[in-house]
């Protein structure tokens, strides 16, 4: 038997001992887990998902996720491909977001220093009556020192990111909020609970603010809800993607 012929029936074979049934396969139940270690671990991405929210769009992601090549069609594994937005759902800014010179010079996702992404980090509830002001930061009196800060606002109450229809009432920064928190605090690592840091009346100003020095990373759409405030250790993590301004990242707090 040639070769050729020899692998085809190689392949053929295994595609049929995988669709076999396996003993228990009926009782099969994934796991879906926010929290994990008896509370320790806490996973603040959001599931992607057609429903999820995507900027300016009314309908979601939509399908972002193909099967191009599937076993059930006779290849011998199962081969997505997926192609959707670098800012959708849980994801991070780089420079080159807002800065074209900074695009240009290549300040891009891996660019980003892991240290600021994964550290000591502050979870704190914000006032619910306005954006990020320069006011509310004031009253939340955050120490120096601190570098890391995830803010959880009226958009983890009102769960704008489970809806699918894309919301400008959302709560962000305002210019003189970020202004504010460059000029009177340590922090480097700015994470929200929705698809911008920036409120969207400010949408520019405020990002230009946070990201002028390149010293300031922000993570945006963050899943706070169920998470008690406090100090945590945070692990982010976003895909190496050379060239581009934003990338899908994985985060999770480690209760200390």
């Amino acid at each position: 038997m040639k070769f050729g012929a020899l692998l085809v029936a190689v392949c053929a074979l295994t595609v049929a001992v995988c669709a076999e049934a396996l003993p228990g396969d009926e009782n099969l139940v994934p796991p879906r887990r926010e929290v994990y270690d008896g509370g320790r671990i806490f996973d603040i991405s959001h599931r992607y998902h057609p429903d999820m929210p995507s900027w300016e769009s009314d309908d979601g992601i939509g399908q972002f996720l193909w099967l191009p090549k599937s076993m059930k069609n006779g290849s011998i594994a199962n081969n997505s491909k997926m192609k959707l937005p670098t800012h959708t759902g849980t994801h991070v800014d780089a420079p080159g977001h807002v800065f074209d010179h900074y695009f240009d010079a290549g300040f891009d996702v891996d660019s980003l220093d892991l240290h600021i992404l994964n550290g000591p980090a502050l979870l704190v509830d914000v006032p619910r009556d306005s954006n990020l002001t320069a006011e509310a930061m004031k009253s939340l009196n955050i120490p120096r020192g601190v570098k890391r800060v995830l803010f959880r606002t009226l958009n983890t109450d009102r769960r704008l990111m489970f809806k699918k229809e894309w919301d400008t009432s959302y709560v962000g920064f305002t210019k003189d909020g970020a202004k504010w928190l460059v000029e009177n605090t340590d922090i480097k690592l700015v994470g929200i609970d929705y698809l911008s840091v920036a409120a969207f009346d400010d949408l520019i100003p405020s990002h230009l603010v946070f990201l002028k020095d390149r010293e300031i990373i922000l993570v945006e759409a963050l899943k706070l809800d169920d998470v008690p405030a406090g100090l945590y250790s945070v692990h982010c993590l976003p895909l190496r993607l050379a060239g581009a301004e934003g990338s899908p990242i994985r985060c999770i707090l480690i209760k200390n």
